[in-house]
């Protein structure tokens, strides 16, 4: 948890620094439908798409934080209520997370905190498999979570192996590619790539910790990894959000 506490600790002197910890703002957490979270996919296996995971959203004035969770709840309160949650249920590390993004993008600190939507998921996928192709040529590739998008685009160009931790994905063939388990076969995927893909929702389950401390080129992905990526300098990729 020491992670967790330390994030903690930099948010709250960010929000005192800027008169924020005080004062009696509001933040409202949603749970957003998954047509409002992602759109019209022409991909149908999103996590979103099958009640696997939900978009929660902060909102806080003028600014939107987003995280992906498996626990969803509803909060309303001030950044200090947000900042005072035990963080060892993970249901308050998602609504932590989705405060922290809205913060951070109030403050013009970082951007692309919205999901992106409709077509974009897959334009993405594209962006994404250039984008590691460019920087770092021919690789093997663990990626982490289950993004059908990510994983179509990088299977066509790269040798990969994909790790989840849903039971219904783990041991099945999607997209000529192997889903291993999270848990099980972590090690051996992470010893056998030349880097790591890593789904930004680590940050809200808590297995997070298992990745910051690999020795080799780690790309985390996706809107909810945003404020965290800012503040410890983690390398994130995220093309299409908003």
């Amino acid at each position: 948890m020491e992670f967790y506490t330390l994030l903690q600790q930099k948010i709250k002197a960010i929000a005192i620094q800027n008169n924020l910890y005080d004062e009696n703002i509001i933040i409202t957490t949603n749970t957003l439908t998954p047509e409002e979270a992602i759109g019209i996919t022409e991909r149908k296996d999103f996590p979103l798409l099958n009640g696997k995971e939900v978009l929660i959203e902060a909102k806080f004035l003028d600014s939107i934080g987003q995280a992906y969770t498996d626990s969803p709840t509803a909060f309303k309160g001030s950044i200090k209520n947000v900042l005072e949650l035990d963080l060892s249920d993970n249901r308050n590390k998602v609504l932590f997370i989705a405060t922290l993004n809205a913060i951070l993008k109030h403050l013009k600190l970082i951007e692309n905190t919205i999901h992106c939507k409709d077509e974009e998921p897959e334009k993405c996928g594209k962006d994404i498999a250039r984008y590691i192709q460019d920087k770092f040529g021919s690789v093997k590739i663990g990626m982490v979570g289950f993004q059908p998008a990510i994983i179509d685009n990088l299977r066509k160009k790269f040798s990969i192996r994909v790790l989840d931790l849903d039971m219904n994905n783990i041991g099945k063939i999607k997209y000529d590619t192997l889903i291993e388990d999270g848990k099980v076969n972590r090690e051996e995927v992470v010893k056998w790539s030349d880097i790591l893909v890593v789904t930004g929702s680590t940050i809200t389950n808590g297995t997070i910790l298992d990745f910051l401390r690999v020795k080799k080129a780690t790309l985390f992905y996706g809107t909810t990894i945003a404020g965290v990526a800012y503040l410890e300098n983690l390398d994130r990729i995220c093309f299409c959000s908003k």
